[in-house]
């Protein structure tokens, strides 16, 4: 598990010389991340942008304490006990099909011990927030895959953690409603104290949403660079439209484009 700190600076998490290698009995290890160093700030909103098979996800999920580094640490600091701590959100839904959508959304509050009718205010919030309103009683069977995506979106935000981890969370939304849900997080992310570690392979969504983008390298991942998003808040969607937008969705893709490139001819950079 990441450690967990004492208030100490402005440094919410810190990655230092962070390796991770998958074993595979009787073969070569395959080194997926090699010497990380990166620190995200209280309220930041840090995209990490990469060519496939870079070690996105696997940072995630060391962050997230469900895999442990080879070597190197990660620590977070602990600023409000009253909250928790982390709360990701993964590509996958990870959503109970035996629970209504109302039943999963309070599953981490019922958890919590959160008094019930703050809980309900809380669930209807956030159901309401992310479009499914009139689906509570819904079960995950009957619903599409976008609509699964924002149950585990509202799960989530209803804990109100200090910490939001999000791996391509709207990647099964159509065009409309990604575009909706990434203005409705935007948002959400200024009106409220969260510090998020977002994965994306979308430029635009990670330059309108984010305070710093880092660029991880081809396997094995390291943060090649990190671009400062100058753009001030509070930030709109009509952001998109102003040149300096596209010209830093640009450089971004300028830097990321022959590890792509070479990804697609299946060979490396």
């Amino acid at each position: 598990m990441p450690a967990h700190t004492e208030p100490d600076g402005s440094v919410k998490i810190r990655v230092e010389s962070l390796h991770y290698a998958y074993q595979r009995r009787g073969r070569q290890d395959v080194v997926a991340l090699n010497d990380v160093n990166l620190t995200i700030a209280k309220g930041e909103f840090l995209s990490v942008v990469g060519p496939s098979g870079c070690g996105k996800s696997t940072l995630l999920r060391i962050l997230a304490g469900l895999q442990k580094p080879t070597s190197g640490t990660v620590s977070i600091r602990v600023d409000d006990g009253s909250r928790p701590l982390m709360a990701p959100v993964f590509q996958e839904y990870s959503i109970y099909p035996w629970r209504t959508v109302e039943g999963n959304v309070r599953l981490g509050l019922d958890a919590a011990g959160v008094p019930r009718r703050e809980a309900d205010e809380r669930v209807r919030e956030w159901i309401h927030r992310v479009g499914l309103s009139g689906f509570e009683k819904a079960y995950p069977a009957n619903l599409s895959g976008g609509m699964k995506q924002r149950v585990a979106l509202a799960r989530a935000f209803v804990l109100e953690p200090e910490v939001l981890l999000m791996e391509e969370p709207f990647a099964a939304l159509d065009a409309q409603l990604r575009t909706i849900l990434q203005d409705e997080l935007l948002s959400i992310c200024q009106e409220r104290d969260y510090t998020v570690f977002f994965v994306t392979h979308n430029l635009d969504e990670a330059v309108l949403l984010s305070d710093r983008i880092a660029l991880m390298s081809s396997r094995p991942g390291t943060v090649r660079q990190i671009f400062d998003v100058p753009f001030g808040h509070p930030r709109t969607p009509e952001w998109r439209r102003r040149p300096e937008f596209g010209a830093l969705q640009d450089q971004i893709w300028d830097e990321l484009r022959a590890d792509v490139q070479a990804m697609a001819r299946g060979g490396r950079a």
